[in-house]
């Protein structure tokens, strides 16, 4: 792949490594062209990301364990073609080739009992997209001027930006403050055990699937119902459609709201 060139990214590592060994401390910051991607990769601890006040992507990263060695957790940064990808990689099973920094996909490391928690902060410039990869963890996503892609599996997912964003997790709720709503395709929310309140501005023209079992259905928005309906199930479109939005969770309400 071909790397950014160092003129658009400046890596900066904690000022001494005695430090950061005693305070876990990671700190990075560099320029990621509008358009492309910060990527963050979390296995335990939250993931926080708020507006940069400049056009720099500042990432900071703290360890902290009751049992485990946080030495043993790396933070590693990956440039690619797409923008940055910066992991947290914990040490493999036995037996297992060790974990990578890899961008995209899920997190996918085979990660031994460790209870190490890696706290990511993310300050996001305006149109540089975040994608939030999570494990054990919320991920909070706070006016942001950008898209946004958050999956987590124990953990609420909270956004808001003026950008389109999605969102998945398993055992946690969902809450997004949307901007945009000329996304492309289709846009999906999933949970498992949890509630999922999406808040729009302005028209929306999209196809809606919305599915609970044990939960309701409550919407804002005028729409033309599409075969059966009832307090479960939804399947409908506001305004003149053109898109697909998804909406599913099993042990839930659902909420479609406009702003």
């Amino acid at each position: 792949m071909r790397a950014m060139t160092t003129a658009a990214l400046t890596l900066v590592l904690a000022a001494s490594a005695s430090g950061a060994a005693a305070q876990g401390d990671f700190n990075w910051r560099g320029r990621i062209q509008s358009g492309r991607s910060i990527e963050i990769k979390g296995i335990n601890g939250d993931i926080q990301a708020v507006a940069a006040g400049g056009s720099e992507v500042r990432v900071a990263a703290s360890k902290s364990a009751d049992r485990s060695d946080p030495d043993e957790v790396t933070i590693e940064v990956v440039e690619h073609d797409a923008g940055v990808t910066i992991c947290a990689v914990y040490p493999a099973r036995r037996g297992r080739d060790p974990n990578e920094c890899r961008p995209g996909g899920r997190n996918g490391q085979n990660v031994q009992d460790n209870d190490v928690k890696v706290e990511f902060r993310v300050e996001v410039p305006a149109g540089v997209r975040l994608i939030a990869r999570n494990v054990n963890g919320d991920v909070g996503v706070t006016s942001l001027a950008s898209d946004v892609q958050a999956w987590t599996v124990n953990g609420d997912v909270d956004i808001s930006t003026s950008g389109i964003a999605e969102a998945n997790t398993v055992n946690g709720s969902i809450t997004a403050s949307i901007g945009r709503s000329d996304w492309s395709g289709s846009l999906e929310f999933e949970t498992v055990n949890g509630s999922i309140e999406l808040e729009f501005t302005g028209p929306l023209n999209t196809e809606v699937h919305a599915s609970t079992v044990n939960g309701g259905i409550s919407t804002d928005f005028p729409l033309t119902i599409q075969g059966r309906f009832g307090p479960k199930r939804l399947n409908g479109t506001v305004g003149s459609g053109g898109r697909t939005l998804s909406i599913s969770t099993v042990n839930g309400e659902i909420e479609l709201r406009k702003r």
